[in-house]
């Protein structure tokens, strides 16, 4: 006798578990707060308080330089490969003037420059996004956490 599900012969099925196969996920909220939490030192918590308002930091998350942190406090801030980009990211999967970061009075926003391989604003391939706190970058292998500054998100949440 066979069994239906696979052409075995029954009784000698090695995956004991019959029932039906499920997969759980979580939303990107859920796993934004996650990551928050379980990655951030208080080291790294004191730089996020300390940021004055019109500026913002990017923390490496994942990638080559891990904890490496990027202040944000000019206009315009090129990523890239190149080494006069004001954010240096050594790796071939980074193009030499990647993306760019904007600011906009105390909002930020990334731009792709054309790159090989994208730039992505919390998972999704992109030419241009407006950045919120927590929010994550990913140019290259290089995954950027964004925070704005607290003062900033204060007066937001004061409105």
């Amino acid at each position: 006798m066979v069994d239906e599900r696979d052409d075995r012969p029954k009784g000698r099925r090695e995956d004991p578990y019959s029932g039906p196969e499920t997969t759980a996920s979580f939303g990107y909220e859920f796993g934004s707060q996650l990551s928050q939490m379980a990655g951030r030192s208080t080291e790294e918590q004191a730089a996020v308080n300390a940021l004055p308002s019109g500026s913002a930091l990017l923390v490496v998350r994942r990638g080559p330089n891990v904890g490496a942190r990027f202040l944000l406090d000019s206009d315009v801030t090129v990523a890239g490969r190149h080494p006069s980009a004001d954010i240096f990211l050594d790796d071939v999967t980074v193009s030499r003037r990647h993306a760019q970061f904007l600011r906009h009075g105390t909002a930020f926003e990334v731009k792709d420059l054309g790159s090989l391989n994208g730039t992505f604003f919390d998972g999704v391939r992109i030419e241009t996004a407006l950045l919120s706190d927590g929010a994550e970058v990913q140019i290259g292998k290089f995954r950027l956490t964004f925070y704005a500054s607290r003062l900033d998100l204060a007066r937001l949440a004061a409105r």
